[in-house]
């Protein structure tokens, strides 16, 4: 099922040129060749003719679009080894660049007749269209993920570089990308477009390649795809600047989150919370695990985390109980985490986080990135790294060695302090038992604000620790930047650090 979200940053509507793919009809079939056209790219200025869609593909909307669906045996349904079949999606709608692609044994030229079109929905391409210059928008990949002989949907790529994987019993939630370029700056984003994919083999994985193209770069992503109940991705992308890149965007996730109980809200909404990832988790070079709830801001928001030899960073899904969002359509506890784990020393950089005020649910507003310190010059760069997709809930990504996890983050006005706002964080032991004494709660440096009330104690109810104080911001400061932890007697820490950045709303309150 086709979502009616529309990702904020997108170009998908842009109205930019559709792509040339004469070179992509032979498209490279190992994956070094792939990389190597990549290369051969970049010394060329980057070109993207205008390309005409014929009838109805021209004009498709939202409903329109559901209407024309892959033909099984020609575009749907196509065996690539025992345990894959592909599906070749339509073009048109927000998906008008066309995509070559070529799979193992099957002729993948693009025609019409590789469709259905329903009536009541569309009406289908006059026998005599020509539409060999159209391409496809994108591939759909299926395996028996959650029962034998079901071939669930496991990943998606449609739509610039986007695309999107799935855990076992998860649903589709949030999105990755091959490259970010301009993401969160002053200049109007950059959104390099995937021109060709290449699956060179399926067994019991998929071994693929995307060629992918912009005005300041080519590149091509090497992907071994290993779906299960951790769907694991091991991902080359080898980047060809075609000038200085200061504003690049490495393993790119982007996401979703509208409101839940942190706040302050600007939401008017039945559901208690509505987001598809809730954390900015990272691990850094120092081996600090960082917590970094996801906010709805006011105004645009981009943060950077200073970092060298990164361990992993990822949006976290931590809910995973129907009660956190009560919304039986969406499934919001289901949506899958996406964790990254550079398989190299990636050097002195940043994650980068930007967060975008939305009013519904329908944006993608968050974005996650890797951006290296040095401008990547033009040459050859290559960044390996795993992307899994994980099932929801913080587990997965919690430090062995740390006693506790965040298990609940709150805050709301505080009626004793008019100017003040009262934060509640819960903390989980792994053990399940307390430590006597309890470990204190440590503050980072604070500008801007006054921490009072500092109360650290056991709720009896849950086995869990409560954390709670009230942050009084200064008169005419616009953000404070929180940092805490739990440390043992020796100093040690305990728990997650928590980041949080309060920002004054426009209304001027807390």
């Amino acid at each position: 099922m086709i979502s009616r979200r529309v990702m904020i940053l997108s170009v998908l509507a842009s109205g930019a040129p559709w792509p040339r793919l004469s070179e992509a009809r032979s498209i490279p079939e190992t994956a070094q060749a792939l990389v190597e056209l990549a290369a051969e790219r970049a010394h060329r200025p980057y070109s993207a003719p205008m390309r005409a869609m014929i009838p109805p593909f021209d004009r498709l909307d939202y409903d329109s679009y559901r209407g024309v669906r892959p033909l099984p045996g020609k575009a749907g349904d196509i065996s690539i080894g025992d345990k894959f079949r592909a599906d070749l999606l339509p073009p048109g709608w927000l998906f008008y660049k066309g995509v070559d692609i070529a799979l193992p044994g099957h002729d993948t030229a693009f025609a019409p007749d590789m469709f259905s079109y329903d009536p009541q929905l569309v009406s289908p391409p006059a026998a005599e269209a020509v539409a060999a210059q159209m391409g496809f928008s994108g591939l759909r990949l299926r395996t028996p993920l959650n029962m034998p002989e079901v071939w669930d949907e496991v990943l998606v790529m449609q739509g610039a570089s986007y695309f999107r994987a799935l855990a076992r019993d998860t649903v589709y939630g949030l999105s990755a990308r091959a490259l970010a370029l301009g993401t969160g700056g002053p200049e109007p984003e950059e959104f390099p477009h995937t021109e060709a994919i290449r699956v060179f083999s399926a067994d019991d994985r998929v071994h693929f390649g995307c060629l992918i193209d912009s005005p300041r770069a080519s590149a091509a992503l090497i992907v071994t795809l290993m779906p299960g109940e951790v769907t694991r991705m091991d991902c080359a992308l080898h980047l060809f600047p075609r000038v200085s890149l200061a504003d690049v965007g490495i393993a790119p996730l982007t996401s979703m989150f509208q409101h839940n109980a942190l706040g302050p809200a600007r939401i008017d909404d039945f559901r208690p919370a509505v987001h598809d990832s809730d954390l900015l988790v990272i691990e850094n070079g120092m081996g600090e695990q960082l917590w970094r709830p996801l906010a709805n801001p006011a105004r645009l928001e981009v943060s950077a985390f200073r970092d060298a030899g990164p361990r992993g960073f990822g949006l976290v899904q931590s809910p995973t109980r129907f009660a956190a969002f009560k919304d039986a359509e969406a499934a919001y506890h289901r949506r899958p985490s996406a964790w990254v784990r550079p398989l190299e020393d990636w050097g002195a950089g940043a994650v980068m986080l930007v967060e975008i005020p939305t009013e519904n649910e329908f944006a993608d507003n968050i974005v996650a990135f890797w951006r290296p310190d040095a401008p990547l010059e033009p040459g050859g760069h290559v960044f390996r790294y795993r992307l899994d997709w994980l099932p929801p809930g913080p587990e997965p990504l919690t430090v062995a060695d740390l006693p506790f996890r965040l298990a609940r983050m709150a805050s709301g006005v505080e009626p004793n302090h008019r100017t003040g706002r009262l934060f509640v964080l819960d903390f989980a032991s792994r053990s399940g038992a307390l430590p006597d004494p309890l470990p204190q709660a440590v503050f980072g440096p604070v500008e801007g604000a006054v921490i009072e009330g500092v109360a650290l104690y056991p709720l009896a109810e849950t086995g869990s620790m409560r954390l709670s104080f009230i942050l009084t911001p200064q008169e005419g400061t616009s953000a404070v930047e929180l940092r805490l932890s739990l440390q043992g007697s020796g100093g040690e820490g305990m728990s997650p650090v928590f980041l949080h950045r309060w920002t004054r709303t426009e209304a001027g309150g807390v």
